[in-house]
């Protein structure tokens, strides 16, 4: 079975929301063994609507619908799918009924707006929204089950779960899996150039590459009638890969490298803190965004100021006016400190030029610091990009080069 996407709101268009509908609703179908090939976003305007809804159904066996499902005048998604399936639209009394109920329970006045969501495509059923005020719709228009969902995520997710994935997959066995292989030390080309053979001749399993915040991720997907067949059906790719690309492959599937960090840390029995300057405390934040960081996560020094680097780290003031505050030796200096001052075992530090000026260096230059209670090791690297990707490259690579010095890898390999 195909099942296409449309999230419907101008927002989206705007940019001034993340459509994330899309992220869950297609990793819902990928896990379901439903096939998923196109997306499209469309503002709020009913006749456009009704002409994206009627090509995806062209197009696909069932087309899920996100947003424009609220009491306001610009919810039009109702409307629009009326107008595709070319029937009126007819008015749930037992639905205004419960918008009623609902607000009487919460000791408030409905405003009359909200019968809105009482309203349906004649021949439609209503989808329960245990969370929210606004039901979804199911339909079939010619050949294709439609099914309109409301565009807040929390309502959204257990209504896709609970009623239209079941729906959808009815006798159909197949499972989709994936493996993802994660990997940093080399461009997306380098790695597209190694596996180039593998694409080329990929249909099931396929392969896909993935950069993101300074990493490429390698995804190897096959369809099978079970996931074991599935798995069994990957194993050979992934070991091909795994051949291919060596030590660069630092993690699978869920394991962030922040996550690969701590456990390492867990199992060395060490201690860490960091010393931030250019990257204002984004490593400390990835780590700790992993439940259980306190195990072993000590602390952050966020050391801005050149003279903070002097205070609190203890960074010698003659060094910065020698080699200048984006150096190897001051991030050594910042790393030395902050074990000191946060008595861990391990500190990774980092200054840079992050830009959108230069500071000492060039944009981009960032210097990366580990020290271990098997020795220290630092380095200076050349980010791509704008601030912003300085930075979250800059995170990435304190990140790794901490992996690296974990495992008691030398940065002059990989």
């Amino acid at each position: 079975m195909i099942v296409e996407i449309l999230a419907i709101g101008t927002e989206l268009l705007l940019g001034q929301i993340v459509n994330s509908n899309a992220m869950h609703i297609g990793d819902r179908l990928a896990d379901a063994g439903l096939d998923h090939f196109q997306q499209t976003v469309v503002g709020d305007n009913e006749a456009r609507i009704a002409a994206a809804i009627t090509a995806a159904c062209r197009r696909a066996d069932a087309v899920i619908i996100t947003g424009g499902l609220g009491p306001t005048k610009d919810d039009l998604t109702r409307e629009a799918i009326a107008r595709a399936a070319g029937v009126d639209m007819v008015f749930d009394e037992d639905q205004a009924g419960r918008l009623r109920e609902r607000w009487e329970r919460s000791g408030r006045i409905m405003p009359e707006s909200n019968l809105q969501q009482a309203e349906h495509p004649d021949g439609c059923s209503l989808i329960a929204n245990p969370k929210g005020t606004a039901p979804g719709v199911r339909c079939k228009i010619d050949d294709t089950w439609v099914f309109a969902l409301p565009g807040v995520p929390a309502e959204m997710l257990p209504m896709l779960d609970e009623k239209v994935i079941p729906f959808l997959r009815g006798s159909d066995a197949s499972v989709v899996a994936s493996r993802l292989l994660r990997t940093w030390g080399d461009t997306e080309s380098a790695i597209g150039e190694r596996l180039g053979d593998l694409y080329d001749a990929s249909t099931n399993p396929t392969i896909a590459f993935l950069a993101s915040g300074g990493e490429i991720k390698i995804r190897i997907t096959a369809k099978a009638a079970t996931r074991e067949e599935a798995l069994a059906l990957i194993a050979p790719i992934e070991a091909t890969v795994r051949e291919r690309i060596g030590k660069r492959i630092f993690g699978v599937d869920d394991d962030t490298v922040e996550l690969v960090v701590l456990r390492m840390l867990e199992d060395h029995g060490w201690t860490l803190g960091t010393a931030e300057s250019a990257t204002g405390g984004l490593v400390a934040g990835r780590i700790t965004s992993v439940p259980g960081a306190s195990r072993v996560f000590r602390g952050s020094i966020v050391a801005y100021a050149t003279e903070v680097k002097e205070s609190l780290l203890g960074v010698s003031a003659d060094v910065v006016a020698e080699h200048g505050v984006v150096s190897e030796p001051v991030a050594v200096a910042m790393a030395d400190g902050a074990r000191e001052q946060l008595g861990a075992d391990v500190v990774v530090a980092v200054t840079g030029s992050a830009g959108p000026d230069p500071q000492d260096r060039p944009v981009g230059t960032v210097v990366v610091s580990v020290v271990t209670p098997e020795g220290s090791q630092v380095r200076t690297l050349s980010l791509p990009g704008d601030r912003e990707r300085v930075r979250t490259f800059a995170s990435t690579a304190a990140l790794q080069l901490l992996r690296m010095s974990l495992q008691g890898i030398a940065w002059g390999s990989r």
